[in-house]
This record gives structure tokens, C-alpha cells and sequence, in this order.
């Protein structure tokens, strides 16, 4: 299948054609070959399963989303493709951006390690280093939204890239200058998501075959499966409904916002300062009135078509609100096209979901919200992913 160019290295995700059909995720005909001298960018959290088992998954959480806010925040609008990944962030960065991205993610790993105590690796990865190696770093546009695009990954590139790093390649040296990030927009003010029906199941899946087009194919069907599953619960499985968004005052997330977004403020100022504005924004809320961009019930509306609860990055990741016989009934479907041979899968079972935001504009709904099981999500469904693999012996 042929894969589409654009001949405008600065230009190419802007340009890229959005698709809103998440089922066709996987399809090669919505991807574009990312530009060689363009770079990978990695952020992700050592040692992130001991902290999450120490239950501090919401602070993992937030430096994730916090590897992206500060990156966009230094970006074009709309330049910079990136991908969630609970425990960290996968980027991509123009050659005139890269430095400037490296020393704002420092920030955040100084960030990380100084008001969380987690330790944030970050790697950088040439394009052209990735192509030589006979893989391709394809990317996509899906349309969640009609003011919003989140970016998808294919080709393998991001895969290699991602063990490259983990082995201790592409390593960002200490002695690079650090820049303190601005992370204005982040925020985790909504309660954690009480599942509907029993079960947030994350689940992770990685199509097996040799053949890009087997695998769009497999990935399909595998979309197409749980949506089956899934088909008879209200919201069809999707893991925020008005039902389960909880906003009260103070919220219990707002210590991390404070810590994440605090910067060379003053602690009580700028604390003071957050508190008001969550109160104005639950009043705001609570009756259902409209100030400074934000229309009460409305911005929850937008909150649910802007959560972004399925992702593609060489991997189709997907956040469930199921019951349990449904998350039963995806297991074994997932156990046996892995029994087949179609696939590697992974999945964690939790009873709520946490929610990070990152709001960039109110009036234009701009704003993107990512969602990830508790207890872990998708970083401990990432480790079952890896146990059913050396247990398979890949």
C-alpha cells in the first residue's frame, strides 16, 4: 500500500489529512512517512511500577500528561504529534524544535525528581537513524473531536525507538541546559472515574504479523469485536459519561496541580490562586453558568468528546468501562488470536479511572483530556503485556 508524502518538512503533520473513524486506526492510507531530519522524542518514568504500587499513580499520571503540556507550550499550534502513555510521552519534534524540547523536558524530569520523587528518563532518536534500520516511523491524525486531533504512530519506527531508549540508547546527556517548563493548562481537578458497570479494563494489543496490511486487518477486527462486546452498555464502554465526572472543592487531585504548575511562584500565592479558581470553576459547574470561556455543562459535554481513551502508537490501547462478564468475554477473545499467533495483549483490571488535563483554549473547546485505569492502567497492563510475551517466548 502506498504511503503518503509531503514535501514540506516543517509543514507535515499540520498538512496531514485527519480521519475520525477510529476503527480505521491502523489503515496505511491515513499515514504519512515522517520527515529524516524530524526526531523521537521519549519521556517515561523508571521504575513507574513501584511507584504506581505505592499508590502514587496520579502523580505518574501527571508527569506524563506534564511531558506534553510543556512541549506543546513551546510549539506551533498544531505542530507536534504525541502520544500518552500513562507513565511518560512519546513526541515528535521538527529539527528547529528539538533543542528547545530536550531542555523544557529536562525541566520536567528536574520537575519529576524534586516535588514527586520519580525519575524521568528522556531519550531523542534520529528518523533517519530509525529508517536505516529498515523501519518507518508513519503518522496519523485522528479526529476525536471537531477542534481537536490526537496523533497515531505505525511502521515500527516508534517501537524500535522505545527499546532503544529502554536499553539505555539516545540518553539525553545531564550536562544539556535545563529550561523550567511552563506548564500552564495542566490540570487534574475531576475525581477519579468510578466505573459504571464494574470494571475500567485497560487493555493493550500488539499485532504479530510480518505484514503491515495483516496487521491493520487484525487491529480492525479486534476494534470491531469489543465494540460487539461492549455494544449492549450504556456509552458502549467508554469510560466518561456525566455520571461518573465528579467535580467537588477542593478537589483531591489539586496538591499535584500545585506542585506540577508551581514553577518559581510562591507556594501560597499561587496555591491560593488555584483553590479560587476551582471554586469558581465548581460554581461555575454546580449551577450551570458561563464565565471566562467556560459554560458549565456544557465544557462536560466537550470533556467526553474530547477524552482521549484510545490510542495507536505500534500499539492499540484502549480504556473500557465494562462489567465483568464483558472484561471476561475480552480476555478470551484476546486469548485466543494470541493462542493463534495474530497477537501479544496485556490487560488490568481497576474500578475507576484517573483523568489529567490539558486545556489550551476554552472558547475554541481546545482542550484534551487522557484517561488511564488506577492502580497502573496501562503502564500495569504493559507488564502483563510483557510477562504473556517471555512466557511465549518472544
Amino acid at each position: 500500500m502506498t504511503i503518503s508524502k509531503i514535501s514540506s518538512s516543517a509543514k507535515f503533520y499540520a498538512e496531514i489529512i485527519a480521519f475520525s473513524d477510529f476503527s480505521e486506526v491502523a489503515n496505511l492510507k491515513h499515514y504519512v512517512t515522517a520527515p529524516g531530519d524530524w526526531y523521537v522524542v521519549i519521556a517515561d518514568i523508571l521504575a513507574s511500577t513501584r511507584a504506581i504500587a505505592e499508590g502514587r499513580y496520579k502523580q505518574v499520571n501527571m508527569i506524563g500528561a506534564a511531558c506534553i503540556n510543556a512541549v506543546l507550550n513551546i510549539s506551533a499550534q498544531g505542530e507536534i504529534p504525541y502520544v500518552f502513555g500513562g507513565d511518560g510521552a512519546t513526541l515528535l519534534t521538527p529539527p528547529h524544535r528539538v533543542d528547545a524540547c530536550i531542555k523544557t523536558l529536562l525541566g520536567v524530569r528536574r520537575l519529576a525528581a524534586t516535588k514527586f520523587d520519580l525519575s524521568l528518563r528522556v531519550g531523542v532518536v534520529p528518523v533517519s537513524r530509525i529508517n536505516e534500520c529498515d523501519s518507518r516511523v508513519l503518522v496519523g491524525k485522528y479526529q476525536v473531536s471537531p477542534a481537536n486531533v490526537l496523533a497515531t504512530f505505525s511502521g515500527g519506527g516508534i517501537e524500535l525507538a522505545e527499546r532503544w531508549i529502554k536499553s539505555d540508547r539516545y540518553l539525553v546527556d545531564d550536562d544539556v541546559a535545563i529550561e523550567s517548563p511552563d506548564l500552564s493548562g495542566l490540570s487534574c481537578r475531576w475525581e477519579p472515574l468510578a466505573s459504571e458497570h464494574g470494571v475500567m479494563l485497560s487493555t493493550l494489543m500488539q499485532a504479530s504479523s510480518d505484514n503491515e496490511s495483516d496487521n491493520a486487518e487484525i487491529y480492525r477486527q479486534l476494534i470491531e469485536a469489543i465494540g460487539e462486546i461492549t455494544a449492549s452498555s450504556p456509552n458502549a464502554g467508554k469510560p466518561v459519561c456525566d455520571a461518573n465526572m465528579k467535580f467537588r472543592w477542593p478537589p483531591s487531585g489539586m496538591q499535584a496541580e500545585i506542585d506540577a504548575t508551581l514553577g518559581n511562584r510562591n507556594r501560597f500565592i499561587w496555591a491560593l490562586r488555584l483553590y479560587l479558581n476551582s471554586l469558581i470553576q465548581w460554581l461555575l459547574d454546580r449551577f450551570d453558568l458561563t464565565a471566562g470561556g467556560y459554560r458549565g455543562k456544557q465544557y462536560r459535554v466537550e470533556l467526553r468528546d474530547n477524552t482521549d481513551y484510545r490510542r495507536f502508537d505500534d500499539t492499540l490501547r484502549i480504556l473500557l468501562d465494562c462489567s465483568t462478564e464483558q472484561a471476561d468475554e475480552i480476555d478470551a477473545m484476546l486469548a485466543e488470536r494470541a493462542e493463534r499467533g495474530e497477537i501479544v495483549y496485556g490487560l488490568h483490571r481497576a474500578d475507576s479511572a484517573l483523568m489529567t488535563c490539558l486545556v489550551f483554549s476554552l472558547e475554541k473547546a481546545e482542550h484534551i483530556h487522557f484517561v488511564d485505569g488506577s492502580d497502573g492502567g496501562f503502564t500495569s497492563a504493559a507488564k502483563n503485556l510483557k510477562a504473556k510475551r517471555s512466557a511465549a517466548g518472544k
